[in-house]
């Protein structure tokens, strides 16, 4: 047995608790290398006469990314305490782990065991629970519609006249959005994410002068509040997008440090240094020059941005904050940041951008979620560019499910294109039947699916500032297929919850050769398998279940058939799909 492959702590998502009273535990094996885990539990202080009194509990195997397995069982700590060892058994030895290391046989010592020390449900990792049932639209504003010509700066182009440059304006507002809000309630979407919205000099506004200000070019706070006052009216949320790692050089306190140099009470609100020559060298977002980075140890910087968090909230009654460049930004910041919202509004959603494992922002003290590039760019990878075959990206699939703690899944924003990427349909080489296969997958998985404006209807566009052109209002210029079938989808989404947050994911098979997957989405009541030909050609694939006189449903087709064979089989057209429901 190889022991360098045997891991775990307490901590993470290796052992955490959870909001119904139980503690998750998981543990990291070599592949192929265990046969079974069993976890020994007790509570430290708990003893018959003089006997410790503990609990073993067989630890399934919960998966496989090829080089680990995973192993996972839930407990239920008997006094909320808990001291746990595991035991582990090959073909060929056991071992007894410890934190304290190894033995080859099992032990009592309790003082050498893991420990979790007490159950506090304020631990446990929680978000809202509407996100696990929201279905998000991005809007880049400056693009989407514009609803009052009145607002447009000078310079303003004719809507769609060109493709955009990156200076581009061409009128986008709240007020087009107002105007448009019962298309987003008819493609089903019940949560809007507007990327900057206050104001700045640029088109994206990610260079924020005024916090406390709508831009101009995009109406007035009154407007905001018609916005949200719609939305909630339709049932849709809102969700804003807070610039807090860097502000515009035009930023009032930026420009007074450039005024006065080290006189300047703002001059520690940046992370500045002065030049014997009085020269002024200051910290950045990227190397953009037009955005210095802010300080967020100021005390004073702290006081207002922690005053942006919570005034939107009271004066419009947003519903969530997207969380820029939240990897730059201390974690002190954003575990204050959480507590001065949540402690009012507990139901605001909180999403950091992080493109990369976010395990250090998610353990329930900063965000209730990440924005989901680790999980877009496996999709792209195996879906629209076939970089990887469904052997290495089952394999990615199954590493990424043991990343986090479970609970995280579960609203975690999963978006699939975004203003920071090419169009999806650019990223399958303007093959849509893969677009379609990639946007099953995402909405038939955990988290909260996300749509970038347009994407919907097919819209293009290479990388920024391509991915965001104008949307596309013409409805002889829309790809309504694809519109026809993303209402169909985000529909079964919500109609199925097996489908999303409400059902259990497992992978049930797949063929390299044929590049297919089969995976299964199962609650109480039911289960979906979710048959993939992730492959050109027409495919007959084998369907790894008995189901012989079952009832079963095509979700797709709306049709219902009895299955009479001992092995079934489903023949799928290149890049196509099937979600077979049967019910327990």
């Amino acid at each position: 047995m190889l022991r360098e492959a045997i891991y775990h702590r307490p901590g993470g998502q290796f052992a955490y608790p959870t909001c119904d009273g139980s503690f998750q535990i998981q543990l990291r094996t070599k592949h192929q290398n265990v046969n079974s885990v069993n976890l020994l539990y007790g509570d430290p202080f708990e003893f018959d006469q003089e006997n410790w009194k503990s609990t073993s509990s067989q630890m399934l195997h919960s998966g496989t990314d090829g080089l680990f397995d995973y192993w996972s069982v839930t407990v239920f700590p008997p006094q909320k305490r808990l001291k746990y060892a595991f035991h582990l058994k090959n073909d060929e030895s056991e071992l007894f782990f410890t934190e304290k290391g190894f033995t080859d046989h099992v032990h009592k010592d309790f003082s050498a065991y893991f420990c979790l020390p007490y159950y506090h449900r304020s631990d446990a990792f929680k978000a809202p629970e509407w996100v696990k049932n929201t279905v998000w639209y991005q809007i880049f504003p400056d693009r989407f519609a514009n609803g009052d010509t009145s607002n447009d700066p000078a310079g303003t182009l004719a809507w769609n006249s060109i493709e955009p440059a990156s200076d581009s304006i061409f009128g986008g507002d709240l007020q087009g959005v107002i105007q448009h809000l019962d298309y987003l309630v008819d493609l089903g979407i019940n949560g809007i994410y507007f990327t900057p919205l206050f104001r700045a000099h640029s088109n994206h506004k990610y260079d924020t002068v005024n916090y406390f200000e709508i831009d101009p070019q995009f109406g007035s706070i009154q407007d905001m509040k018609e916005v949200v006052k719609e939305s909630h009216a339709r049932g849709i949320r809102v969700m804003l997008d807070a610039v807090f790692n860097h502000c515009g050089q035009d930023f009032p306190p930026f420009q007074n440090v450039l005024q006065h140099g080290e006189a300047s009470p703002y001059k520690d609100w940046f992370h500045i240094s002065f030049s014997s020559t009085g020269d002024i060298q200051y910290e950045t977002f990227s190397f953009e020059k037009s955005m210095p980075k802010l300080n967020t140890q100021h005390p004073e910087v702290r006081k207002l941005l922690f005053d942006v968090g919570q005034f939107w909230i009271r004066e419009c009654h947003i519903d969530g904050w997207r969380l820029d460049v939240a990897n730059e930004i201390d974690h002190q910041f954003w575990k204050d940041f959480r507590q001065v919202i949540k402690r009012d509004h507990p139901d605001v959603y909180l999403v950091g951008e992080v493109w990369h494992d976010a395990m250090p922002w998610l353990n329930g003290d900063q965000f209730d979620a990440v924005m989901n590039y680790p999980f877009a760019q496996l999709l792209h990878q195996f879906f629209a560019y076939n970089v990887i075959n469904v052997e290495q990206f089952t394999k990615s699939l199954q590493h990424y499910l043991h990343q986090y703690p479970k609970p995280v899944y579960h609203t975690l924003f999963n978006m699939v294109g975004s203003h920071d990427t090419p169009r999806i349909v650019n990223l399958a080489k303007m093959n849509k039947q893969k677009v379609k296969l990639l946007s099953v997958f995402q909405f038939s998985f955990y988290g909260s699916p996300s749509i970038y404006y347009g994407d919907e209807l097919g819209l293009t566009g290479d990388q920024d500032p391509g991915c965001r052109k104008c949307m596309e209002w013409d409805n002889s210029r829309q790809d309504q297929d694809m519109l026809t079938f993303m209402k169909r989808l985000i529909h079964l989404r919500k109609q199925y919850p097996v489908l999303g947050n409400e059902g259990e994911f497992q992978l049930l098979s797949y063929d390299i050769n044929q590049n297919s997957i089969c995976y299964q989405r199962e609650n109480s009541t039911e289960f979906v398998i979710v048959v993939m030909n992730n492959h050109p050609e027409k495919q007959t694939i084998l369907l790894p279940l008995q189901l012989k006189d079952r009832t079963i449903f095509d979700l797709w087709l709306s049709k219902e058939f009895a299955a009479h064979s001992d092995q079934l089989s489903v023949t799928l057209d290149g890049y196509d799909f099937t979600l077979l429901l049967i019910k327990k």
